[in-house]
């Protein structure tokens, strides 16, 4: 005879980037791509180079392709126990919430504007960003559950910063190719 569950259960919130990010660049990716495909229509001669346009076309297709069903599948999955989450490239990557200790909000400046783009760190207990949301990709509601659904404290920076100044002030936060700056 099965028992019967009492409470809540197990919450477990699927949170997905921007869905209007997968049309912007798709729309990109068809505005590059249309002229080289036009560019390749009228210098190569279609009589004898038909395979080759056929293969690049095929090729590029097929990049396309995987690129959208890789996003759509990109995914965190957060709970009171930690999260899961499910990268662009496949990998999966887990976080356990005992490791957790602090959630960081940040506004990051883009390049060299005064454009801000706000930034979610889950930062583990010996300081390592261990997951990361960009405003680019993620909804600030989406962000504002964070710290609420895995029961941590969240600090927000009143300023913003600039790359250099995380750099300086947080590296292990950033990703590896984010701690080295390009004009030292």
């Amino acid at each position: 005879m099965a028992g019967a569950v009492r409470g809540d259960g197990l919450r477990v919130y699927t949170l997905r980037p921007r869905r209007t990010l997968g049309r912007n660049i798709g729309f990109s990716i068809a505005a590059l791509l249309l002229p080289i495909v036009a560019t390749q229509l009228w210098i190569l001669d279609p009589s004898s180079a038909w395979w080759l346009f056929a293969w690049a076309a095929a090729i590029i297709a097929a990049l396309l392709v995987f690129a959208w069903i890789a996003y759509q599948r990109t995914q965190a999955s957060v709970s009171r126990y930690g999260i899961v989450e499910r990268g662009f490239f496949g990998g999966t990557y887990t976080v356990a919430a005992r490791d957790i200790a602090t959630v960081l909000r940040v506004q990051l400046y883009q390049g060299n504007s005064l454009d801000t783009s706000q930034e979610l760190f889950v930062v583990s207990r010996n300081g390592r960003g261990v997951f990361r949301m960009r405003g680019r990709f993620w909804n600030t509601s989406t962000m504002d559950r964070i710290a609420g659904i895995l029961d941590v404290n969240e600090t927000v920076r009143a300023d913003p910063v600039t790359l250099a100044e995380l750099r300086e002030t947080d590296p292990n936060l950033l990703y590896w190719f984010e701690r080295r700056s390009l004009t030292r």
